[in-house]
């Protein structure tokens, strides 16, 4: 059997975030993931090259975006001979991209790749109810004027209402909202810790745009230079004058516009690499993409809608024989504070550790000076395919900075699903 080989993350590039209806109104899924992946090549000297596999995907497409990482690809310069493949796993999307091309690296099968993401509220698809389509449908087809008629049989004007899209859980009718609170409510998860820790992520995010961190990861784009949802001078006094989002009529609802992620534009890549097609030219190897896992859960009967990760997390660390005491730093997406607060403490829990995650003794705690230490998608915001190559990116490079060795990344996604990585520092 062939020995499998290394999978080299030689760096990354993304467009800042934006908040939805803000600076990205104009734009839309392909000229998103095309600037991205433009800034990538630019970086590296790829433009005109052939990579092995461009994979990517949004999770709010329109049918015009059928073909997106394969057209994404060409409007950013690379060879016409660079093949693309879509990919849409919510909020997990370009992770899992990036596992997959992993693992076709470290089999042979391919010697470079990029796995990207981008998702635009702005330029969301409205449609129309599926009563009116099927007309529309019947009418592109009609050959006489009496089939023409006929499709319109029926027809009232309250069909032509748009059908917007929506965050609801098809299972459940619960938004993602909705359903953290739940969790909230079962981890008895107080309001005062989830406005701290998203006060955390600003300040952290902040911190890094200071001192540079992102000045090489972050590419202009439509005039807009840096994410836009950082609020460097936020205080826990003004979270706390925040309304509740999801439950707003209970009076203890805890998930306010403070501690959730804003709806947000944006794109991310990241370039994955053999060693040796790494070292053939000349491009730098910042860390390793060494495990991956993805979860699911019953979330339509109680097991908690973002609690997947804690699975996902549990079952890599088993098959990598590890526990939290060889992770150096942890990198958890931020869908929700009370998302990361309820995995940190189910990871703690006896009960819990047993019953879901077929451990005796529990994985333990996480100090907080190891968790998200450059903030994360709170502050950053979250445009949902985007998220993981973000975070994948924003840690290869840390790992790389910093002496550290080991990197833990989870994602949590839409129906009930996580997504999991380990990352390891290039010696």
């Amino acid at each position: 059997m062939t020995e499998l080989r290394k999978v080299a993350i030689v760096g990354s590039a993304r467009i800042p975030f934006t908040r939805a209806h803000t600076g990205y109104a104009e734009e839309g899924n392909l000229t998103m993931l095309g600037a991205t992946l433009k800034g990538l090549a630019e970086k590296y000297g790829l433009v005109g090259e052939k990579i092995d596999e461009v994979m990517a995907g949004a999770v709010l497409s329109h049918s015009r975006d059928f073909n997106l990482a394969r057209e994404a690809a060409l409007d950013a310069g690379l060879s016409p001979r660079t093949p693309g493949t879509n990919i849409q796993i919510a909020c997990g999307t370009s992770l899992q991209a990036a596992l997959i091309l992993g693992a076709k690296i470290a089999i042979g099968e391919i010697d470079s790749g990029i796995a990207g993401g981008t998702d635009t509220v702005s330029d969301a698809p409205v449609v129309f109810g599926n009563r009116f389509q099927h007309r529309a449908i019947a009418l592109s087809r009609a050959r006489t004027l009496g089939e023409r008629a006929a499709a319109f049989k029926g027809f009232s004007f309250g069909e032509l209402a748009p059908v917007a899209p929506s965050t609801q859980e098809m299972r459940t009718g619960l938004s993602m909202g909705e359903h953290c609170e739940l969790m909230a409510k079962r981890w008895e998860i107080p309001r005062e810790d989830q406005d701290r820790l998203a006060l955390r992520s600003h300040r952290n995010a902040a911190e890094a745009y200071a001192e540079g961190f992102h000045d090489d990861l972050v590419v202009p784009f439509a005039g807009i230079l840096k994410d836009n949802n950082i609020r460097p001078d936020t205080t826990l006094e003004k979270m706390s004058g925040m309304k509740p989002a999801f439950d707003k009529s209970s009076g203890k609802g805890t998930l306010t516009a403070a501690n959730s992620t804003p709806l947000t534009d944006g794109a991310a890549s990241v370039l994955l690499a053999s060693e040796e097609w790494a070292k053939a030219r000349d491009l730098p190897i910042l860390a390793y993409l060494t495990m991956g896992q993805v979860a699911a859960n019953d979330y339509a009967h109680g097991d908690g809608l973002l609690m997947a990760p804690t699975i996902a997390v549990s079952d890599m660390l088993r098959r990598a024989n590890m526990g939290f005491e060889d992770i150096d730093l942890f990198e958890l997406h931020e869908a929700f504070a009370a998302q990361v607060l309820a995995t940190l403490k189910a990871w703690k829990d006896p009960d819990y550790s047993r019953e879901v995650l077929d451990r005796d003794v529990p994985l333990g705690a996480i100090e907080a000076d190891r968790i998200n230490v450059k903030g994360s998608s709170l502050a950053y915001g979250h445009p949902f395919a985007a998220t993981g190559a973000r975070i994948l990116g924003l840690t290869a490079k840390l790992l790389n900075t910093q002496d550290k060795q080991r990197a833990l990344i989870s994602v949590c996604t839409a129906g009930g699903m996580g997504v999991a990585a380990l990352v390891e520092r290039a010696a």
